[in-house]
């Protein structure tokens, strides 16, 4: 009797462990991020990972939608007056902060403050202003010295960093350290408690969160509402077990479908691929302007003799994949308002490498060791590493390979010094399409030097110009403008562009919703 009374129950249990699985499967988001979260503070990096996290967690002013354009997201609207001098943003009702508390315009106008001393846009949209304000609990307001038709999309690009509101207690903290605590109004709560760094993070469902009730969706506009009482990131050691897991239902979304990875995924049963941003990752080398060879722009016009942007993107997509990346490619996203195809000459003349070795010879490079850095934990940056050690090789480059991972490559990156003193001489880094729309968010693309994005370049003609783009009084005239800009780029070799590639992203068929953009996840749920 007592053998069968065990049995019963065991057999019960059997049954029960996958009622539950399948229950809590229905209620959660099982997600593969790119990497693994380290930064959580949105506005101190520009790390794509914290991106997403960040707009999980906080909300924004404005979105972005599928043209590039501000869409109202907290405000339900703005007034402009006094010939555009004076902007007051209304916040939407309803809006809470995760603590409990409401959302107040002060809190919004501290997290502006804050955002604007990490990011060249906002930097710039500060310096236009002569009063930003909380006039009552739920309008901000905007003084400008002259008028900012950028306000709206400078507050909601979706380029990093992001301008996440939160409490005005925690926008006190110095924008170059992180806030002690997340505190939100988003879609959904930060897990503390349920962290593991380097495996899993957590989400759950903010139920006060209030989605708006109009607005198209798509990247991060319109309706933000959330079907998924959980949402959890679990990082995987390499592609191919990312792959794997996607594959057996063990996971419902991959971030990255990887470029090798994708006759697999083609093939199987259940799987779904999709490329959500048209924008792409724009690929690049950053020189450093201030140490030599490199401070000397005739060494650094003469690789554009030799650069193969075509290789480069090979070495990421396969020759196959044809169709997922674009080359040339010049300073500003493909297909985008501001790109256009001035100076292309740089790049569509025949390549060749004789001529690149003659030019650094005539410039004076004398064979002096240079060092390239890659991030090794990126299969993308050392693909692309390879190609380009192998083109300075060509020309007679005496280069030295710097391989380590991407946050103490940063620690070296930020030295100023020369080579022999522990410096550097070139990176190899990409970025997301949408951070090289235009001027204002462009920072790989200022010439402001020591004040600028490492590289420290000094290119006084693209500042005036970037300035005059903000003046501009049509978007006729903010093309003619960055068409200028991109003819100084090449002529500066500002930096050398490698190409753009299309990232795919896989999902289980059991999914629906996934929007365009970056991987967001309102509107998510099970199909």
């Amino acid at each position: 009797m007592q053998r069968r009374s065990l049995f019963q129950a065991a057999t019960a249990a059997a049954f029960a462990a996958p009622a539950a699985l399948r229950a809590q499967s229905a209620t959660t988001l099982r997600f593969t991020p790119q990497q693994d979260l380290v930064t959580l503070d949105p506005v101190t990096t520009t790390a794509y990972i914290s991106r997403n996290h960040g707009y999980m967690v906080f909300d924004t002013l404005y979105g972005m939608d599928a043209s590039f354009q501000a869409t109202p997201q907290m405000v339900d609207g703005h007034r402009v007056e006094e010939d555009g001098r004076r902007w007051d943003l209304t916040l939407r009702e309803g809006l809470w902060w995760h603590d409990g508390e409401r959302v107040l315009a002060r809190d919004c106008v501290a997290s502006i403050r804050r955002w604007a001393k990490r990011d060249p846009f906002g930097a710039t949209l500060l310096d236009t202003t002569d009063e930003l304000s909380a006039p009552d609990d739920r309008t901000i307001r905007f003084r400008l010295k002259r008028p900012f038709p950028l306000l709206p999309i400078a507050l909601g690009k979706a380029s990093v960093p992001v301008c996440a509101m939160m409490p005005e207690r925690l926008a006190a903290t110095d924008p170059f350290r992180q806030v002690p605590e997340l505190i939100g109004s988003g879609p959904f709560r930060f897990k503390a408690d349920e962290r593991v760094p380097g495996s899993l993070t957590v989400y759950s469902k903010f139920e006060r969160y209030v989605p708006r009730k109009d607005g198209a969706l798509g990247w991060t506009s319109g309706p933000k509402a959330v079907h998924f009482d959980r949402v959890e990131w679990r990082s995987m050691p390499d592609p191919a077990t990312a792959t794997s897991a996607l594959i057996a239902g063990e996971q419902d979304w991959q971030e990255y479908a990887y470029h090798d990875q994708l006759p697999l995924l083609r093939r199987a049963r259940g799987v779904q691929l999709r490329v959500l941003d048209r924008t792409g990752f724009v690929c690049m080398v950053r020189m450093n302007h201030a140490q030599s060879p490199f401070d000397n722009r005739a060494v650094r016009q003469a690789l554009w003799h030799a650069l193969d942007q075509t290789a480069h993107m090979q070495a990421v997509v396969g020759p196959a994949e044809t169709s997922l990346y674009t080359t040339p490619l010049g300073f500003f996203a493909p297909g985008t308002p501001m790109a256009s195809e001035a100076g292309f000459g740089w790049l569509t003349a025949p390549r060749d490498p004789a001529k690149a070795r003659d030019a650094l010879r005539a410039a004076g490079y004398r064979g002096e060791p240079v060092v390239l850095m890659v991030p090794s934990n990126s299969a993308v940056l050392m693909g692309l590493g390879a190609v380009f050690e192998d083109m300075l090789k060509r020309i007679g480059m005496a280069v030295e390979v710097y391989a380590v991972e991407f946050n103490a490559m940063l620690q070296r990156r930020n030295r100023r010094g020369p080579v022999a003193e522990g410096g550097w001489s070139l990176f190899v880094t990409n970025w997301s399409g949408s951070d090289w729309l235009n001027p204002a968010g462009h920072i790989a693309l200022r010439g402001n030097g020591d004040a600028g994005y490492a590289g420290w370049a000094q290119m006084p003609r693209i500042e005036e110009l970037r300035e005059a783009w903000f003046r501009a009084p049509d978007l006729a005239a903010q093309q003619a403008i960055c068409r200028e800009i991109q003819e100084e780029a090449f002529r500066e070799a500002a930096y050398y562009p490698l190409g753009q590639y299309l990232q795919p992203t896989a999902w289980r068929s059991s999914l629906a919703g996934v929007l365009d953009g970056f991987a967001t996840f309102w509107n998510v749920r099970r199909a």
